[in-house]
């Protein structure tokens, strides 16, 4: 059984005693997701964020919605993945990421007291806009679980303070327009809205979508607390298994502690 680790008290912790964090997205139910989900864990990664799969991924790119398609096709649902998260054993914290069509099924009182039951203790929505969120927000905050609010980089300076006040556990900084994805450089845009977001907030403000390896991951690291990794970890899993991500988190630990 896992040992449940709130989410933001274990993230300001690390960020507080001078460490960046790393934050690897997994699938849940794509082949061997629970083992790489331990790799993760065994190799440096601050917490952990588990995909559930939706038929119509707005947010992810190739790599991660063939990941989820073949999920899906093995017959992955909400349920059978959170089933399974209380069997990881990992000490560290664990997110999900998912759409709102998922929660609004099954109605938010209930998704969030599930996510709680599992030992989830973070949860990513990224197609519920700040405006409806109020419903989703009040019965997390009631379960026990961080509400992790997206920041995008053509959000106005207005804007952010809202944000980052309703964010729990920590902000996901948006590093660029578009799709999850390996790019060969890290956008601009990326440590731009990092800064402006630690400019208005004491809460860990992580850099995820467009952060594609080890190198990337240091330089956002230069401006932000940490990384969210998805594409790059989930293309190692379907190429090469749970050992390669662990391989992975490692290499990336290693880079992003050279940070000072």
């Amino acid at each position: 059984m896992n040992t449940v680790v709130d989410l933001a008290t274990t993230l300001r912790a690390r960020r507080d005693a001078g460490h960046k964090l790393l934050v690897p997205y997994i699938t849940g139910g794509y082949p061997g997701w629970q083992d790489a989900i331990r790799a993760c864990a065994a190799n440096g990664a601050d917490a952990v964020e588990i995909g559930i799969p939706f038929s119509d991924p707005v947010m992810d790119g190739p790599v991660i919605q063939r990941a989820s398609q073949a999920a899906l096709d093995a017959g992955a649902t909400p349920q059978s993945i959170l089933e399974e998260v209380p069997r990881l054993d990992v000490e560290i914290p664990l997110v999900v990421m998912t759409y709102y069509n998922v929660v609004h099924h099954e109605g938010s009182v209930r998704f969030a007291e599930r996510l709680a039951a599992a030992g989830v203790t973070g949860c990513i929505l990224p197609d519920l806009p700040l405006e409806e969120s109020a419903e989703w927000c009040e019965a997390a905050d009631d379960a026990g679980v961080a509400t992790i609010m997206l920041a995008a980089p053509t959000a106005p300076d207005e804007r952010l303070p809202l944000i980052t006040a309703r964010a729990r556990g920590f902000v996901y900084s948006v590093g660029l327009l578009g799709v999850t994805g390996e790019r060969d450089s890290l956008a601009d845009t990326a440590t731009a809205l990092a800064g402006r977001l630690k400019s208005v907030t004491d809460t860990p403000v992580l850099v995820g979508v467009g952060v594609s390896n080890a190198e990337q991951a240091a330089t956002a690291c230069r401006v932000a607390d940490g990384v969210i990794q998805g594409a790059s970890m989930v293309r190692r899993l379907i190429e090469s298994g749970p050992d390669e991500v662990g391989r992975y988190v490692a290499e990336v630990r290693s880079a992003i502690d050279a940070v000072s």
